[in-house]
């Protein structure tokens, strides 16, 4: 069997690579070994925001007396909510697999191993291609941290499946998976504990919100480690100890549960890459132009394998530019506005460069700051709650960056990132007409 696109990994970056493919007339197979959708769909990006929604919700019921609503003795039932999860996933999975089917692209379940540039193997078969897409997506990293492997601990998979809710939870690792589940269990009534190695949570964010939001969950009653190693974990009669060392002494937070999130890394092992002799980066990910090409003609990679931006959403628009490459359509990868977006309640969001970022290159910078209030839609919908939206611009007001916090961030940020790839300055928002009343207009004020 031949096709003209042979892609391994049925993720965000696999199946919108197969789906442009297939539209424009391709011939493609696509392989994977679990389910369509990858991380995302199935363990990641979506079923979390499933159950952050349904702790927002909850807890718009318990401050309901805010907006002059009363809900008596408002309550959550875990295990409907993650049952309601797993329908979201499956609805979207045969989303995805329609799609495919209708631009008659052939899915293959399977393990797919990599013979050459030109060819793959899968059980039994073996299928030739002209071109070839590497998508295999990342894995959760585990760091070998004395006693973890003798104590039972999850991962986002085991958070996200859990119906039980525990006394308490301590979570490694201060990132993006670290606070959405924080604030997922610290909504449902968990005693959290972050124990984070850098000086700040969110690193990569911008670092003044990122504070911020810490302390806003700091007020919750979320407890925060920063600057703290954890030296060791042991298992204990109701739980886990973490044993940990910072400025402050050596220490230790007992907890029912423990969730290991200190980060995810590529997947380079078993799909046959070394059959590539692929050149590399200095991180050990496969190195890449942009058109998303190897060193070697043919063979692409996009998503996390290529290790820039471990984003469902860069590994979609990668995955567009490849697939135009190979049929001659003129496009190019850019990384220069890319949304990074954590969905806590309230959510931050932030695309182009932080602070810190042109502070460490060297750029001159202005900053623009303004806080949330100045939208009515935004104090009509949040009350006692707070808000900044950060510009940051070039010396003639060229966009740089921007940082937001506050609902709903997630939403707005293309803005943000659309004046950024863009380079748009600042005044071209007061070009266009936003509807009124929108959190959209803090952009206007600026």
């Amino acid at each position: 069997m031949k096709y003209q696109i042979a892609i391994i990994g049925g993720g965000p970056a696999g199946y919108t690579a197969a789906e442009v493919a297939g539209k424009a007339g391709l011939s493609v197979v696509l392989f994977e070994k679990r389910s369509l959708g990858g991380v995302c769909l199935n363990e990641g990006c979506i079923p979390t925001k499933t159950l952050l929604y349904s702790a927002k919700v909850y807890d718009y019921a318990k401050h309901a007396s805010k907006y002059a609503v009363t809900v008596p003795e408002a309550s959550f039932d875990l295990g409907k909510i993650v049952a309601r999860k797993s329908k979201v996933v499956r609805k979207l999975v045969l989303g995805i697999k329609a799609k495919l089917t209708a631009h008659q692209v052939n899915i293959v379940t399977g393990e797919a191993t990599v013979i050459d540039k030109n060819m793959v193997k899968c059980g039994e078969e073996i299928y030739e291609c002209e071109n070839l897409l590497l998508c295999t997506g990342s894995d959760t990293f585990i760091p070998p941290i004395p006693g973890v492997d003798g104590v039972d601990y999850w991962t986002h998979r085991d958070a996200l499946d859990n119906k039980e809710v525990p006394a308490s939870l301590a979570i490694v690792g201060g990132g993006v998976i670290g606070m959405e589940f924080a604030s997922f269990f610290n909504s449902l009534g968990v005693q959290v504990t972050v124990v984070e190695m850098m000086d700040e949570i969110l690193g990569g964010m911008d670092k003044e919100l990122s504070a911020m939001l810490r302390a806003e969950y700091a007020k919750k009653g979320i407890k925060f480690l920063l600057s703290t190693k954890v030296v060791g974990v042991a298992k204990e009669e109701n739980g886990v100890t973490v044993s940990y060392e910072n400025a402050e002494g050596a220490g230790s937070v007992s907890a029912e549960k423990l969730l290991m999130s200190v980060g995810r890394r590529p997947v380079m092992k078993g799909f046959g890459l070394e059959n590539l002799n692929l050149e590399l980066t200095e991180r050990k990910c496969v190195k890449v132009d942009e058109h998303m090409q190897s060193s070697v003609p043919g063979v692409y990679v996009c998503g996390d394998l290529n290790g820039v931006s471990l984003l469902a959403h860069t590994a979609v628009r990668e995955a567009e530019v490849a697939v135009h490459h190979i049929l001659g359509k003129e496009d190019a990868m850019s990384y220069r506005a890319i949304p990074g977006v954590v969905y806590t309640n309230p959510e931050i969001a932030g695309a182009g460069m932080s602070e810190e970022a042109l502070q460490a290159a060297g750029i001159t910078y202005h900053t623009i700051k303004l806080p949330m209030a100045y939208s009515g839609r935004f104090v009509a919908e949040n009350e006692g709650v707070n808000g900044v939206c950060k510009v940051l611009t070039a010396d003639d007001g060229t966009v740089l960056g921007a940082h937001m916090l506050g609902n709903p961030a997630s939403e707005l940020i293309v803005l943000a990132g659309i004046a950024i790839e863009d380079r748009k300055k600042v005044d071209d928002w007061k070009r266009y007409v936003f509807p009124h009343p929108t959190v959209g207009e803090i952009f206007r004020e600026l």
